[in-house]
């Protein structure tokens, strides 16, 4: 299979082992985690298509993008903090891609954003230039084409590695340019980049192997004071999942996670007691 995976359709949170979802991090008892159940890339979403793949209604407005509906979260490897995102900790505001053009500085990570839709990441590589993994290839873009009307912001702080220098960024980034489908060794855009600007070949499919105890740990910030927590085998997959929370925003990731919680309960109440 090489670095091909089959891909099928993810679980939800009902259906998937979890940990507290107060976020209290006991050592009573077993830790359960997940193995991610990947769902078709993200990346792949036909223009004039919503985000379920269904044709778009052409009379139907399109939604601005709100701040406010951004999934706040922390990712750990084991006890180290190596993703936040969150308005304590970084900047989220976004721009247009004509104002970003301004800010980049070759070697940055572009993200581009929209309600309703993935992510899209990129690495500015200087001229006004962008180089993304787009719909299972590697293209060399302009940064206002590949934006496709999104809003967009810088992302360098997002993940905590120590980040190689620009030239090196830039090269490694230019280098992959016309590789597809079966040649290519990331499994969306936010994986390309990140293994552009840190080299770390966990980015990559395949980059861990999957057995044993979960070391990665994806906190969801429902509240100042609650939050839910994830597991996972490896970074590719806690990815997956944080990049399928970003598409869902803020407002259905807790609808989603309440409805889970509630037919937990449900189970338990059910549950005949001792007798």
């Amino acid at each position: 299979m090489g670095n091909q995976m089959d891909r099928l359709s993810h679980l939800s949170y009902a259906e998937v082992p979890t940990v507290d979802p107060n976020g209290v991090d006991t050592e009573d008892g077993p830790r359960i985690g997940v193995s991610y159940i990947f769902s078709n890339d993200d990346d792949e979403l036909e223009d004039g298509c919503a985000v379920d793949g269904t044709d778009k209604d052409p009379n139907q407005e399109e939604k601005q993008y709100d701040q406010r509906d951004e999934v706040e979260c922390a990712v750990y490897n084991r006890d180290e903090c190596i993703y936040e995102k969150s308005a304590k900790s970084a900047s989220l505001e976004v721009y247009s891609p004509e104002n970003l053009l301004n800010k980049c500085k070759a070697g940055d990570l572009v993200e581009f954003v929209a309600t309703g839709q993935y992510p899209h990441w990129a690495v500015y590589v200087g001229d006004f230039q962008v180089v993304h993994l787009h719909r299972a290839e590697v293209k060399n873009s302009f940064l206002t084409d590949a934006s496709q009307g999104r809003r967009c912001r810088i992302v360098n702080d997002l993940y905590k590695f120590k980040a190689l220098g620009s030239d090196m960024v830039v090269q490694n980034a230019m280098e992959q340019v016309g590789l597809k489908d079966r040649e290519l060794s990331w499994r969306n855009s936010e994986c390309f980049a990140a293994w552009c600007r840190f080299g770390k070949r966990e980015f990559k499919m395949g980059g861990e192997i999957r057995i044993g105890k979960q070391p990665y740990r994806l906190k969801i910030f429902m509240s100042d004071k609650h939050s839910h927590v994830l597991e996972f085998q490896s970074l590719e997959d806690m990815i997956m999942e944080k990049r399928r929370n970003d598409h869902l925003g803020r407002t259905a990731v807790l609808q989603e996670l309440a409805a889970h919680f509630s037919s937990v309960e449900e189970i338990k109440s059910s549950e005949p007691g001792p007798e």
